[in-house]
């Protein structure tokens, strides 16, 4: 989930910060990405309105190259 959609839906990063159940300076370091438990809770208090895509989250195939 990220971060600029959440902040569309909830109005403002406090009030985002409030429903992921952190405080704002938490929410203010996270980077584009809700980190993904607190993605998954606000899927969830929006009735699927913001969507958690486990995808997003997944990390890529380590290539080691020789």
């Amino acid at each position: 989930m990220y971060k600029s959609d959440a902040i569309e839906y909830f109005g403002n990063l406090t009030k985002l910060a409030q429903a992921a159940g952190v405080k704002l300076p938490s929410a203010s370091a996270w980077g584009d990405l809700i980190p993904e438990k607190r993605a998954a809770r606000l899927e969830r208090l929006t009735d699927g309105a913001l969507k958690y895509d486990p995808a997003l989250y997944q990390q890529p195939p380590s290539t080691n190259a020789a």
